[in-house]
């Protein structure tokens, strides 16, 4: 006779464990499936040097938002001091007038123009006055001055109103920009993280002889410099090879790329403006093929600026992370352009 006992169930516990387990398991195969591959240490300074390159971009705005937040500091300084003038040129024309009321008072009345004119509305006085016919010519020649130097202090004072709201909405650019740098070289940082300390180390190494090495084996060939201004200029940079790039740096303790091409011209007693895509108009247009040591030599679309420095070689501040040195124009960037000064 058949045996119709049902079938051992299994222990609650027993499956439990066999559920976790097979959880685990595909969550394990997802993660698999899922997880892109670690970047290679190549990689990584791929998109560090391309980051890099975009704070450079960036960094050039800001340095040309400084430059324009300087000058209009300057100008609004010269229109307040000019209108400060004129208002004492003013004053002492209005008391000129208030004198002569005093000796026609004194002497038996006040002019109708002049006690116009004190009345509590001098503007209108000033287009009033000109259509009386007892005005002595002197009289009419001060009440002109004092309309002239009216208009013209309402025009300095519009102006100078103009530039202080050009300088309020360049220091919000400033702002913007300056953020903007911040933001990349973050990005950046934290790339360089995800490498591992010896990789970091690694580039570090890197960095540190290829700055060492340029001081002291780059081959700069016999060419001569396109003018005595051009000597003094790369002369001046090449005395700051290992000074550390930083972003808005001019010197003399730091530099970014155009920061160091304006100091060294300086040095050289010529003045340059301060932003890659100014240098860039700077000067007259020099073929690479007709390069001098001492030119500007221009890379990545206006982002960067060198001195070219001969044998193919260009002497710049790279990037963060990275000194003054002498480089091979051939692994700095899409070469565009140069200058000579």
């Amino acid at each position: 006779m058949a045996s119709h006992r049902r079938p051992k169930q299994p222990s609650r516990t027993r499956v439990t464990v066999l559920t976790a387990t097979a959880a685990a398991a595909v969550a394990l195969t997802s993660q698999a499936a899922n997880a892109a591959p670690k970047p290679s240490k190549s990689e990584v300074k791929a998109k560090v040097d391309k980051l890099y390159e975009e704070a450079g971009l960036a960094t050039d705005h800001y340095n040309g938002a400084k430059e324009k937040q300087k000058k209009l500091e300057s100008e609004i300084g010269d229109l307040q001091d000019k209108v400060a003038r004129g208002q004492d040129d003013l004053n002492e024309l209005r008391s000129g007038l208030g004198t002569l009321a005093g000796q026609q008072y004194r002497s038996g009345g006040i002019d109708p123009s002049v006690q116009l004119f004190l009345s509590s509305d001098p503007d209108s006085y000033l287009d009033k006055a000109s259509t009386l016919d007892s005005l002595s010519a002197q009289q009419l020649e001060s009440l002109k001055k004092v309309q002239e130097k009216q208009r013209t202090l309402a025009q300095e004072r519009a102006e100078a109103s103009q530039k202080l709201k050009d300088l309020a909405d360049t220091r919000t650019e400033l702002g913007k920009k300056k953020d903007q740098v911040q933001s990349k070289l973050a990005e950046a940082r934290k790339l360089l993280n995800t490498l591992t300390a010896e990789q970091r180390a690694k580039m570090a190494a890197e960095q540190e002889r290829a700055s060492r090495d340029s001081a002291s084996r780059v081959d700069l060939g016999n060419a001569l410099p396109a003018s005595g201004r051009a000597s003094a200029a790369l002369s001046a940079a090449a005395s700051q090879i290992g000074k550390p790039y930083v972003s808005g740096g001019s010197g003399p303790n730091s530099y970014d790329c155009s920061g160091l091409t304006q100091w060294a011209y300086n040095q050289a007693g010529v003045s340059i403006t301060r932003t890659t895509y100014t240098q860039i108009g700077e000067g007259t247009e020099v073929a690479r093929s007709q390069l001098k040591p001492g030119d500007l030599v221009f890379f990545s679309n206006t982002e960067h600026v060198g001195l070219y420095a001969g044998n193919n070689q260009v002497l710049h501040a790279p990037h963060p992370g990275a000194s003054v040195r002498y480089e091979s124009m051939d692994t700095v960037g899409p070469y565009q352009t140069a200058r000579r000064i």
